[in-house]
């Protein structure tokens, strides 16, 4: 049979009003024949281009909610509310099944493979990026699904009534994870050495790759003991603790082959003086970007671009005053270190309870880790020039509050007319202002013009990136008992944060490798696969409320509870006459919104396989709890 190559042309037939008797019989005239398709480089890398652009994973620039969930912040919009009002989530969250797109790559491969007009040179690379992609897409379903079916070349149905032929059963989880490892290790030789090459896969991409998976695995084994309940019998879920030091030893071997610059110098970024927006700069600077392995890549001239700033830019003064969505959580604001390497809470309140007064509405942030303002967007901070407006009302002497229910509200006071809210809130309600106090600072886009819905961003979404390769192998040779060599590649990475006291090989425990990443890796999709493969989610999110006092407590403990997000609000002092007048308090909140804590059922660490799926093959097993 005949395969067509579709190119970005939706075709609609009118059936109803052909009366032409030989419509259905004719060659399609808007669709390549394959034997044309696979012999012309520019035509083959179109297809190519249009798998690249079907890439799926669980995080993206185009999905503001993807990269923000799991309390990670308070989601600043009413029709997302809802998150925050319900206990638990559905079986079915997070799922994948696209067999589509597997079956569109292996028809690739399959096309490249056989062409006779493509050079060898092209046809090494073309089947190397499908391959990676390939690759990707079961890890994304492992991740996701657990153990899948492996379909390794395109099937045709041959209408004899019976599809027993095609119907698969579930490889184990641990055979999902060595084809992704083991693709990674065959294609890394056939792909570009080549550092500045982001966009498309690359010896560094594959590598990058190996080391998460393989690290993923490992972890799986290693701590899957710990929830019996989350396994198969045959395997499809749970890997075998007998072979977490194998998947350790592969990820801490393909970190540092990264690390040495076998795949091309990558390092870490560290072009500008101001630590905060060097880190900040990391996700939108796209000239000699040495840390940035792969990304999924924004163009305005080509009309590819993303509207992430439009949702989540500070909306004073914004363009076309939207924004906002985003608001950071105190439990995230807080995990942010002491440049000293201190986990402490932010200091609102001294030794007796009582508010500390702040000269400047920014001090509270003084001294702290450089990924935080690097990451969030804090009160008195600025983005595109402009000073966020971030005080929640006037705190009176006795002890009262006036403040407003409109950004900027002014009232009189005192006989005086004085705004008593900032024009970004927060206000207890109002979306789209900072009702956590916050607004995210990662992967907003600086230049003018990225926050109007005629022109939009062009910020890359960064897949992989060299900070991760270092805590990935901290974490494998932690896990090996090599603390010497995990204080070394964590260093490394706070160094860049402007923290001053380095880790010791004693310091290295599991809860300061998961801490590092916490911080480090936020908003970047990878947060809810660490609580996963570590076996924790259901302690961390157990369904029990948070209390205000919790909240400061027990930071930097990997299972610490986030059921919640919290903020903090300032609050502009007013006493004429006393010493504390015009200074700033800061008081910890929990959005009216929030009246739900997070269950995280064991159920939901392998998402549930469709039952119009599972009706359609029996070989395939449910996943465990379902």
């Amino acid at each position: 049979m005949k395969r067509y190559i579709y190119t970005f042309i939706l075709l609609t037939f009118w059936l109803g009003s052909c009366n032409d008797d030989d419509f259905l019989t004719r060659e399609p005239t808007q669709i390549i024949p394959s034997d044309k398709a696979y012999n012309s480089p520019e035509l083959t890398l179109s297809i190519l281009a249009d798998l690249y652009n079907r890439y799926n994973d669980f995080g993206t620039v185009e999905n503001w909610q993807s990269l923000s969930g799991f309390n990670l912040a308070f989601w600043s919009d009413s029709g997302s509310y809802g998150a925050f009002q319900n206990n638990s989530w559905g079986y079915g969250d997070w799922r994948t099944w696209d067999y589509g797109y597997i079956r569109d790559l292996n028809i690739f491969i399959e096309g490249v493979t056989a062409s006779e007009g493509l050079d060898e040179a092209y046809k090494t690379r073309f089947i190397a990026e499908a391959r990676f992609l390939r690759a990707s897409y079961y890890f994304t379903l492992v991740k996701r699904m657990g153990g899948v079916p492996l379909i390794l070349e395109p099937m045709e149905y041959d209408y004899s009534g019976d599809p027993a032929y095609l119907q698969h059963g579930r490889e184990t989880e641990a055979a999902i994870y060595d084809f992704v490892i083991s693709e990674a290790e065959e294609i890394m030789e056939m792909l570009p050495n080549d550092a500045n090459s982001k966009s498309r896969a690359s010896t560094g991409a594959a590598l990058a790759m190996q080391c998460r998976a393989a690290l993923y695995a490992g972890s799986i084994a290693r701590y899957g003991a710990t929830t019996p309940q989350v396994s198969l019998p045959g395997g499809e879920v749970g890997i075998p603790a007998e072979r977490d030091e194998e998947y350790y030893t592969k990820a801490l071997n393909a970190a540092r082959q990264l690390i040495n610059g076998e795949a091309g110098a990558y390092a870490l970024y560290e072009k500008k003086p101001d630590l905060a927006e060097n880190f900040a700069s990391i996700f939108y600077d796209k000239a000699s970007n040495p840390e940035v392995i792969f990304v999924e890549d924004y163009k305005l001239q080509t009309g590819k671009r993303h509207g992430f700033t439009i949702s989540n830019q500070p909306r004073y003064g914004a363009e076309e005053e939207e924004g906002g969505r985003i608001n950071p959580s105190l439990n995230l604001v807080q995990a942010f270190e002491t440049l000293e390497g201190e986990l402490a809470p932010l200091p609102n309140t001294d030794d007796s309870g009582n508010y500390i007064a702040y000269d400047e509405v920014t001090d509270i942030f003084a001294n702290r880790d450089a990924r935080l303002q690097g990451t969030v967007i804090v009160p008195g901070s600025s983005f595109k020039g402009r000073t966020v407006d971030i005080f929640a009302g006037l705190q009176m002497p006795d002890g009262s509050v006036i403040s407003g229910d409109a950004r900027g509200q002014s009232k009189v006071v005192d006989g005086t007319s004085m705004q008593v809210v900032g024009f970004d809130g927060p206000i207890d309600g109002l979306e789209h202002v900072a009702q956590s106090g916050f607004y995210i600072r990662k992967y907003q886009d600086p230049k003018d013009g990225s926050g109007q819905r005629g022109v939009m961003s062009d910020v890359w979404f960064v897949r992989y990136r060299f900070a991760e390769v270092l805590l990935n192998a901290a974490e494998a040779a932690f896990e090996l008992g090599q603390p010497d060599l995990a204080a070394e590649y964590m260093n490394e990475v706070r160094e860049r944060a402007g923290i001053t006291v380095p880790l010791t090989p004693g310091d290295i425990t599991f809860d300061r490798i998961a801490h590092e990443r916490y911080v480090e890796l936020a908003f970047e999709g990878l947060y809810f696969f660490d609580l996963k493969r570590w076996r924790i989610a259901h302690l961390v999110m157990d369904g029990t409320e948070i209390t205000s006092s919790g909240i400061t407590q027990d930071i930097g403990s990997a299972t610490k509870r986030q059921t919640q997000p919290y903020g903090m609000w300032p609050y502009k002092i007013y006493n004429p006459g006393n010493a504390d007048h015009g200074k700033y308090i800061y008081k910890i909140i929990r959005p009216t919104r929030v009246t739900a804590s997070d269950r995280f059922r064991f159920g939901n660490y392998y998402s549930e396989i469709e039952q119009s799926v599972l009706n359609n093959n029996p070989k395939l097993v449910k996943n465990p709890n379902h």
